[in-house]
């Protein structure tokens, strides 16, 4: 069992497109189960590699009690929409509410190179959409209204987040 460190912003991975996976690999197949040891925690709902450092499009989810992960997910569907909070174990200690679309639905692979597809309203359709802006170089404080943002901003030049130590 392999737990990574959490990278935090202002990190540049996590701005920065991932690349697709182009074939599995035994790294790959590592990179997976480190994704799913790391979220498999209380509290965190997904984990996009790049916030552990590796710019793949693959993240591993944990919500309502079920356990995955999605390789070269791409958005295929949204629809309707909530309001709430939202946080970023690459942004700790903030929430804010966000809007996101109430559904969305995701398709990409497995580690067989099965086709999968991961939908959900709720949490899981904000989990998808989270993650899925992750692995496209984004933050959820980039949704936010703007003056939501500015305070965002403003607490994190109060509070520097703290780099992990990566070994």
């Amino acid at each position: 069992m392999t737990v990574r460190p959490i990278r935090v912003v202002p990190d540049p991975v996590l701005r920065t497109p991932c690349d697709p996976v182009t074939s599995i690999t035994p790294a790959i197949r590592q990179i997976v189960q480190d994704l799913l040891d790391t979220v498999d925690d209380p509290g965190r709902a997904g984990l996009s590699a790049n916030q552990i450092g590796i710019s793949l499009r693959i993240f591993s989810y944990n919500v309502n009690g079920k356990l995955g992960y999605i390789i070269n997910p791409h958005i295929v569907e949204k629809r309707g929409q909530q309001y709430g909070d939202e946080g970023c174990l690459s942004l700790p200690g903030l929430w804010y509410k966000c809007a996101r679309a109430d559904y969305a639905k995701a398709e990409g692979i497995n580690l067989n190179g099965g086709h999968i597809t991961l939908e959900g309203s709720g949490i899981m359709g904000r989990m998808i959409q989270h993650e899925c802006d992750h692995l496209d170089g984004h933050v959820f404080i980039d949704r936010l209204a703007s003056d939501q943002r500015k305070l965002a901003m403003q607490y994190m030049r109060e509070h520097p987040f703290q780099q992990p130590r990566i070994a």
